[in-house]
């Protein structure tokens, strides 16, 4: 095709929304003809941190976008490719003359996609425009005033969606593209127990959290039960970009000021810089997607247990809290940040088993998989920093302490709900003539604990608090200090 049309590309990653997307802003504002692409990449689609759960949230983020973009007789296309394969295709009928995406803390392949696709655009005379996301710095050496420049970029203006009359490819130009790509089908189920995704659903689960439900956020920030109404539940619509943090960073604030709780919305607040703060660690330091980020500790050899680790996945280890927990993300895609840690804790200390084997599961679980939350939080909660305390999780008093009627674990290992609450919490201390009242079998209706947790945890604290005093963990600890701690820690967990 000759005298091919001039066009811009907004390359659509992991910020799903119209509003406040500074790559869209940026292609809009040279008020050049602009498509919106997604592909649903062949390395992603295949790799075993990502789940069926992910890609029905962001068909339906999809699907959410193009619902907006009708009324400008346009839509997102979205394909399932490889991402070179893609433009090579999009070129046979235009002339691009930039691409503008966000820059992506993502995991390794992403990044090394990335670098390819770098040489292709140099190779293809197009302009890759790569914009700052929810205030993440590449390049950093240190974290010298990242928290004030951080700050600084959540209080400026909101990225307006403003597209000039017919400025997006209409959706007679983008079905000329659908003939010659693999179109994908956006159809998701309907009955699952899931978050659906968009930046509608996201809006509303913002308003009824500031509206109301954060009333008693600090309160239940650690029940499993009460935090599923108490908490923002926003955490996937932030991962996958249907919301940017300066959005709600923006609206939290506003809130704040009008509210008269204003110590749970500041709790929240701080969540939101404890966020960027983790993502901006991984930038910094992506190796720890797959090592300690401490090299003291790739020293530590622990031995593999399938059975373990198996029993661990399905919620069968016979300690109810880790059970219900694990039983509970997998059906819905969300537990709260203490169930987290504990079953990283349970698998990584009580089990004595390698994060790196936790990773793959708690990903494809996660609805809100965040590859720079992932890691270093694995690794944190595993005692692998040499920075941070070590937390070895008792599930059995979080259990009392937490879901002290143990309705979490009624709803989520059913077969234990017909007990007395204190044999809920542990069963395994009934007797053979208790069983026999309930009629309930240990080790049948409910298996008996796989592992003594007093004789395992003993062991998980002698040897990482000796590892601890390591030379090389030592002086790794002072490395990591030097290069990802913030000159005013304080603030980062400031509550107002």
């Amino acid at each position: 095709m000759t005298n091919k049309p001039h066009i811009n590309v907004v390359w659509l990653k992991r910020d799903l929304r119209l509003q406040d997307n500074e790559a869209l802003s940026n292609a809009l504002v040279t008020g050049k003809p602009t498509l919106l692409l997604y592909v649903f990449e062949h390395i992603l689609i295949n790799d075993n941190h990502y789940s069926e759960r992910h890609f029905n949230f962001i068909k339906e983020s999809l699907r959410d976008l193009n619902a907006q973009l009708k009324p400008l007789d346009s839509k997102v296309l979205s394909v399932t490719s490889d991402i070179q394969t893609a433009f090579n295709l999009i070129q046979e009928f235009y002339k691009i003359d930039a691409i503008y995406s966000h820059i992506e803390t993502g995991i390794l392949i992403t990044y090394n996609r990335d670098k390819e696709f770098l040489r292709y655009c140099r190779n293809n005379f197009i302009r890759w425009n790569e914009s700052k996301n929810n205030g993440v710095e590449r390049g950093l050496l240190n974290r010298e005033n990242w928290l004030e420049d951080w700050e600084d970029y959540m209080k400026e203006p909101l990225k307006e969606f403003k597209p000039n009359h017919k400025q997006l490819l209409s959706l007679q130009d983008i079905s000329l593209l659908e003939s010659v790509l693999t179109v994908t089908n956006l159809n998701t189920p309907e009955n699952t127990k899931f978050q659906k995704g968009g930046s509608s659903s996201a809006w509303k689960y913002a308003s009824s959290f500031f509206e109301n439900r954060h009333k008693d956020y600090m309160f239940n920030i650690s029940k499993p039960e009460a935090s599923r109404t108490s908490c923002s539940r926003l955490s996937p619509y932030i991962a996958w970009g249907n919301v940017s943090i300066r959005q709600i960073f923006q609206k939290a604030q506003k809130i704040k000021e009008q509210s008269d709780n204003k110590r749970h919305i500041g709790a929240f607040l701080s969540r939101l810089r404890w966020q960027a703060h983790f993502i901006q660690k991984f930038e910094m330091e992506h190796t720890m997607e797959n090592e300690s980020v401490n090299k003291g500790y790739h020293k530590l050899k622990k031995s593999i247990s399938l059975k373990y680790q198996q029993a661990w996945k399905e919620g069968q280890t016979g300690f109810p809290l880790v059970d219900a927990s694990m039983r509970c993300l997998i059906e819905t895609g969300y537990v709260n940040f203490r169930m987290r840690a504990m079953l990283v804790s349970f698998f990584t200390h009580i089990l004595w088993q390698p994060w790196q084997n936790a990773s793959e599961h708690l990903s494809q679980q996660f609805l809100d998989f965040e590859p720079g939350i992932h890691f270093p939080q694995l690794q944190m909660q595993a005692g692998e920093t040499g920075i941070n305390n070590l937390r070895i999780y008792n599930p059995t008093l979080n259990g009392h302490k937490h879901d002290p009627n143990a309705e979490f674990i009624k709803k989520w290992v059913p077969e234990l709900a017909h007990l007395d609450v204190p044999f809920i919490h542990e069963p395994y201390l009934m007797t053979e003539l208790e069983q026999g009242l309930y009629n309930f079998k240990l080790g049948e209706d409910y298996p008996e604990p796989i592992v003594d947790i007093k004789e395992n945890r003993k062991r998980a604290s002698d040897i990482l608090w000796n590892m601890k005093k390591d030379a090389e963990v030592v002086k790794e600890s002072f490395r990591i200090l030097k290069r990802h701690t913030l000159q005013d820690r304080n603030r980062l967990l400031q509550n107002d």
